[in-house]
């Protein structure tokens, strides 16, 4: 923060590129004292490959980005307490007064920083729909899987180090996914009404999956999209048990 002249400082990531209003949609909300960052959706650019904006679709489904679904496409103005780097802009004050931006997290090092902004100081962060930045997707199947099992690993450390933001319900679901396909020889010989439940609960999850991925409207997309899914919640699953059980991850 020393080397900066300004009173805003705006991240953004390597590869990614800013809607031109991007700074301008995104001061305007400063005006307001208790704002102390401010970020949008980071959107899938237009000239993505198929595979890329297959990613893309995925993060931004609600079943496949879950909670997160709104940092892939445009959504309506809220509060937020967890926004990535790749679209954030934040007061220079805010962040001389936390000591700068801590990396020693990373890839979770936008979280720490927000948890930090919310909870220590007490200021809320925007998420506004036309502070837009156009972020290249990791293209499926393995870039795609390698990046998702990363962010679920932090998850998992953080919901043990930082449960203020990170021990949601929703954000163990795909690790009990992996578990019950882990263990489904087992769960299918439960007594019969349990085994039924399991079964019919597993048969609705791919039932989602195959509506989601038909909105497409490509037969090539719609099983992009379908695969995808289910290794996004496995990679992520898994990722996140190992961050769980870890007792300190690599910095």
């Amino acid at each position: 923060t020393k080397h900066a002249k300004g009173s805003i400082i705006a991240f953004i990531d390597d590869d990614a590129y800013p809607d031109q209003n991007w700074l301008k949609n995104a001061v305007k909300h400063f005006g307001n004292h208790e704002v102390a960052a401010v970020g949008g959706p980071n959107l899938t650019p237009p000239s993505n490959g198929i595979m890329q904006k297959a990613g893309g679709m995925i993060l931004q489904s609600l079943i496949g980005g879950g909670s997160f679904s709104h940092r892939y496409k445009s959504h309506k103005i809220r509060e937020d307490n967890d926004l990535p780097t790749v679209n954030l802009i934040i007061k220079k004050d805010i962040l001389t007064r936390l000591g700068g931006f801590d990396t020693k997290y990373y890839p979770g090092d936008d979280t720490y920083l927000c948890l930090q902004i919310t909870n220590k100081l007490g200021k809320k962060i925007l998420y506004s729909p036309d502070v837009i930045v156009y972020h290249h997707r990791r293209p499926l199947f393995i870039p795609h899987m390698q990046q998702i099992w990363n962010y679920g690993k932090h998850r998992g450390y953080f919901a043990k180090k930082f449960p203020q933001t990170s021990r949601k319900p929703l954000f163990f679901l795909p690790t009990i996914l992996v578990l019950s396909l882990i263990f489904s020889p087992f769960l299918l010989l439960l007594p019969t009404i349990l085994g039924q439940i399991y079964l019919a609960t597993i048969l609705l999850y791919f039932f989602l999956i195959f509506i989601e991925s038909i909105k497409t409207g490509t037969l090539r997309l719609s099983s992009l999209i379908f695969v995808g899914i289910i290794l996004t919640h496995v990679s992520y699953g898994i990722g996140f048990l190992v961050g769980l059980l870890s007792q300190k991850l690599d910095q």
